[in-house]
């Protein structure tokens, strides 16, 4: 890493360039060569994938890590693979996102007060990073909360796992995670104190993921989904 970033900007440029993670800088690479063959002739981004949204956001969603052939391959966190279709289209219901799909980084869509990151910023082999992956690329993740910090004032988490990578971040970008530790669930929600004078209350609210194991069988709907998005919105003050 070279150097705290001093900006969103800055910070999307850094986390693009990391190559901390050997195991998933082969896998993203080796993906982004052999690819799937519905995208044969297209040219896969192949790197760490920073977050998406504007630098000054008072909502963010945390997800689980860029999809193979999704983000590895777009760019853009979410975007490319079925579970961003379901995320971008209820966020577009609700009025957050300008566009209810997304397939590149140049396709036009924004998104309005919300940003969207997650605790790895890189592809993992079967979707799933080990614990010293996740910890390793924490520090992005404290850096993005620190930046955001001025205005970010409402987190949506997708899935246990980012549930449970995001609270220790939390805790040491300046918020209080009450004892005992609070436990994920669809619609679960609980405001954080913050531990710093900088720091102001921040409201943590838990969603199923968008993964097509959780959106095929009906475990999560569109409904469920827009709601807690909605709940998280309006807590964040869109």
């Amino acid at each position: 890493m070279s150097g705290s970033p001093g900006t969103v900007a800055d910070l999307d440029v850094q986390v693009a360039e990391c190559r901390a993670c050997p195991r998933l800088v082969e896998w993203r690479e080796k993906v982004a060569v052999e690819k799937r063959a519905a995208f044969r002739d297209e040219i896969y981004w192949g790197r760490p994938v920073p977050g998406f949204g504007p630098p000054d956001a008072r909502m963010l969603i945390v997800g689980l890590a860029p999809a193979a052939h999704g983000a590895n391959r777009t760019g853009r966190m979410f975007t490319g693979d079925r579970s961003g279709d379901v995320l971008y289209a209820a966020m577009h219901a609700v009025g957050l996102a300008t566009r209810p799909t997304s397939t590149h980084i140049g396709d036009g869509l924004a998104l309005r007060g919300v940003r969207i990151t997650s605790p790895v910023h890189c592809a993992p082999p079967a979707n799933k990073p080990t614990t010293e992956e996740r910890d390793r690329c924490r520090t992005w993740l404290e850096h993005e909360l620190d930046l955001l910090s001025p205005t970010v004032r409402a987190v949506m988490v997708l899935g246990g796992f980012g549930w449970q990578a995001l609270l220790p971040v939390l805790a040491g970008a300046g918020w209080t995670i009450p004892r005992p530790r609070p436990k994920f669930g669809h619609g679960a929600h609980v405001e954080l104190a913050p531990a710093r004078g900088d720091r102001e209350p921040l409201q943590l609210f838990g969603c199923y993921h968008v993964s097509q194991q959780n959106t095929f069988t009906g475990r999560l709907t569109p409904a469920m989904l827009e709601q807690v998005l909605t709940d998280t919105a309006r807590a964040a003050g869109l």
